[in-house]
């Protein structure tokens, strides 16, 4: 491309600026071929890269060392090309207006490599385009004296105007290089704080749900070894005495007594077993974590009908969904402590329960019919906070599910009402429920 611009030129009968010009594109050639330089000893840096093992010593000292002479190389070839660039443009400007523009057009090469590149490749700027307009623009042509008064007064206003662009651009340069490691540093230390807080709060919710879960798996345990070893223990020592029972019947009369003794021990033994395997139940009911809350308050109700003929009547639509395990476990105890407050103070032969759900909240409200709390035993409850285990704990069940509960009484003999709202939420820290159950 060089000698067909040089062809082109000559073409043009511009005899007196021929060897201008082709100095001038021997120059923009010379760049290029640091340039190329340039390329080549980035690529052997990258080779010499690769050679290495990974997360080596050598490798990392190669490859900053590598990193800053391409870098080095680059600005310094990118200077010195722009230099040619602005020669070649002066060059033409002179053609068409004369040597009126050509500092003007230098004291933009010098800025650029200022502004972008530093000191060293703007200082090389400044001598390349200096020396270019000595030897092309200033008379006499080609050559290297020393320059005349006007001449001089002019290169002179050249140097004092490369000299300040070249110390703005330095102190531009290297205020934006501090800022902008400043942001960085700033940056790393927010991501590390924050990648802290997130560790510790994680942490924290890891240990609380592990202890959680050991207290649920120690209720299973505790409540499968009642039923497959105590029980079954019971089951056979009645079918003994049963035996026994029917052996003693057939000896003489004066064993009454003890086949009356034999009998009553039998009716203990089996009474015993059904409240081993009530308890198993109660303490968590297989239903529950199968089959879900509803299913499970049906089969706990008639079981308890069964054994305290109070009639319960549970009211809830048949499109609701299952909730969290936390929130089933909580309205389950809620329910169950409630009726067994009914079953021992209350009176009632009736119990009314309701379940609904009402947008982001469940609702679950216990009634009977029996004497009811007066007012003054009211009152000092909710004020003193005595009010009993059973209702404390079930405030308390509701508390750390971000809920309430309400007892409410309209007197003696008139029943009382107990109310708790419960939030419908995933949130792990809805887990400390489980805790309580």
């Amino acid at each position: 491309m060089a000698f067909v611009a040089i062809h082109l030129l000559g073409s043009m009968h511009f005899d007196g600026h021929f060897l201008a010009a082709r100095d001038l594109l021997h120059s923009c050639h010379t760049a290029k071929l640091s340039l190329t330089g340039s390329i080549a000893l980035v690529r052997i840096a990258a080779n010499r890269r690769s050679s290495h093992p990974a997360g080596s010593g050598i490798e990392r000292c190669e490859f900053v060392s590598s990193a800053s002479l391409r870098n080095r190389v680059t600005s310094y070839s990118t200077a010195l090309l722009v230099s040619g660039l602005a020669l070649f443009v002066s060059w033409l400007l002179r053609l068409a207006v004369g040597d009126s523009l050509f500092y003007i057009v230098f004291v933009t090469a010098v800025a650029f490599a200022a502004l972008f590149y530093g000191i060293g490749p703007a200082t090389l700027a400044f001598v390349v385009t200096a020396l270019g307009a000595r030897y092309w623009f200033i008379q006499p042509y080609h050559s290297f004296a020393v320059f005349s008064g006007s001449q001089l007064s002019g290169f002179f206003a050249f140097l004092l105007t490369s000299s300040i662009l070249i110390v703005f651009g330095e102190v531009n340069r290297r205020t934006a290089e501090r800022l902008r490691r400043t942001n960085q540093e700033l940056e790393g230390r927010i991501k590390e704080h924050a990648l802290q807080l997130d560790t510790a709060h994680q942490h924290v919710r890891d240990l609380t749900g592990q202890v959680l879960h050991l207290q649920d798996e120690e209720r299973r345990r505790i409540a499968r070894e009642l039923h497959d070893s105590v029980g079954q223990s019971l089951v056979a020592l009645g079918m003994n005495l049963s035996a026994v029972q029917n052996g003693v019947k057939s000896t003489i009369a004066r064993l009454t007594e003890i086949v009356s003794t034999m009998a009553d021990s039998s009716v203990m033994v089996k009474e015993m077993t059904s409240e081993i395997r009530t308890i198993s139940y109660l303490l968590h009911p297989p239903m529950l974590d199968e089959a879900g809350l509803i299913p499970a308050l049906r089969w706990y109700l008639q079981g308890f009908s069964e054994r305290s003929n109070i009639t319960v009547d549970l009211e809830v639509s048949e499109d609701f969904e299952r909730l969290s395990g936390d929130l089933e476990t909580t309205i389950f105890r809620v329910v169950q402590e409630c009726l067994t407050n009914i079953h021992r103070h209350s009176q009632s032969r009736v119990a009314m329960i309701r379940i609904r759900r009402l947008n982001a909240h469940v609702e679950v409200e216990v009634r009977d019919q029996g004497k009811g709390i007066s007012q003054e035993k009211l009152s000092e409850m909710l004020s003193s906070g005595t009010a009993g285990v059973g209702i404390g704990g079930m405030r308390e069940r509701a508390r750390q599910l971000g809920g309430s509960l309400e007892v409410k009484s309209a007197g003696e003999g008139k029943g009382t009402a107990v109310l708790a709202r419960l939030p419908v939420t995933n949130n792990s820290s809805t887990l400390v429920a489980a805790a309580l159950a």
